[in-house]
């Protein structure tokens, strides 16, 4: 009987951590039960494959490291799918596909859209796209077919506990202010005022989908759009386009604000800032501290930086694409990625404000 107790106690021991180890998954899964994105080409994950719109990414060579070719604007995944994968979620199924219907929408729902943006003209000269009020509205879809799947107590639950990342911005300034041909913006503008033209129309939308129920919103600050191959391709050798940098600092600055006051008046709720021009810069000014090498042209493009068209079909991308920054004249590699989910969900408020996405699970 004695020599048996160690036994029988090692035993009782290894089910206790088999129910804590279980214990913390359920709690895991409860804390974050889905991430809903809302944003454009960044993050889409296939909505404009099922758009009338030119721009698609639903070819070879893009998804050449995952899945193939998904809609994903990369040559693998993107902060979204990373950012799942270190929450424990799954991978948000895109609005538009026929099949993301049912019980499917409760793992998360993605409504960005490649060339989407805060404002509903930004982003025609491509097509068809969900704008930032439309992805709203198609939430509200999502929400009345949940509405007859859960009731509303286990529903506000769910919605409160699920974490929201938003990525607008970089459309309204590229496909829209800086393009003077197609766009009156600039000309009815300053700079600073069409920044807070777009954060206005930003917070309305915000707010619209705090009223519905969601509580944790991640908000995405725009990066260097001055240094992506296709605007490098318009400035000198060796050198970003500096005003498309320089414009960008109201509307982060703002949205760094917004948070602040969002947080003031919403208390229950969270909202972080994420600074994506800190962190991309970074990169871009210390390119081999993360590991990179080439940092002024896509791994797949033509003309100038290979930005000046960006990847066609059955295009050769390069080999070394862990070495790239960027995939393509506007996208950044999946190498990037990882550093920009890293970021975001380990970061020190420098980079992701007031708290990182990690601790932001944690409430």
């Amino acid at each position: 009987m004695v020599k048996q107790q160690p036994l029988r106690s090692a035993a009782v021991l290894l089910l206790l951590l088999l129910s804590l180890q279980f214990s913390t998954q359920v709690a895991r899964s409860q804390r974050v039960p889905a991430i809903f994105c809302f944003g454009d080409s960044l993050i889409d994950d296939g909505n404009n494959n099922f758009l009338d719109s030119i721009a698609k990414s639903n070819y070879y060579p893009y998804g050449i490291d995952f899945r193939g070719p998904t809609g994903r604007f990369c040559n693998g995944k993107t902060i979204v799918d990373l950012l799942a994968e270190m929450l424990g979620v799954s991978y948000p199924q895109p609005f538009a596909d026929p099949g993301s219907t049912g019980s499917k929408i409760f793992s998360g729902v993605n409504y960005a859209s490649a060339a989407a943006g805060i404002l509903d003209e930004t982003g025609q000269n491509y097509g068809q796209r969900f704008s930032l009020s439309q992805q709203v509205l198609n939430f509200e879809t999502t929400l009345s077919q949940m509405r007859t799947m859960a009731n509303g107590t286990t529903l506000s639950r769910y919605l409160a506990k699920s974490i929201v990342i938003m990525v607008f911005g970089s459309n309204d300034y590229l496909n829209n202010y800086l393009m003077p041909s197609l766009y009156p913006s600039s000309y009815n503008y300053s700079p600073p005022d069409f920044a807070n033209l777009l954060l206005n129309h930003y917070a309305r939308q915000i707010l619209a989908l705090y009223s519905l129920g969601l509580r944790k919103f991640f908000l995405a600050g725009i990066g260097p759009l001055g240094c992506m191959p296709n605007q490098r391709a318009l400035a000198p050798p060796g050198r970003c386009l500096d005003y498309d940098n320089q414009i960008l600092g109201t509307f982060n600055e703002g949205l760094r604000a917004l948070v602040n006051q969002l947080n003031g008046n919403h208390p229950g709720s969270i909202f972080v800032y994420g600074n994506t021009y800190g962190i991309f810069g970074d990169i871009l000014n210390n390119p081999a501290t993360y590991g990179f090498r080439v940092v002024d042209r896509g791994c797949c493009g033509l003309g100038r930086n290979q930005g000046q068209i960006t990847c066609l079909p059955m295009q050769m991308p390069c080999l070394n694409r862990n070495e790239y920054v960027f995939w393509d004249a506007f996208h950044p590699t999946t190498a990037a990625n990882v550093i920009l989910a890293q970021t975001a969900f380990y970061g020190p408020p420098s980079d992701c404000y007031p708290i990182n996405v990690q601790q932001m699970a944690l409430i």
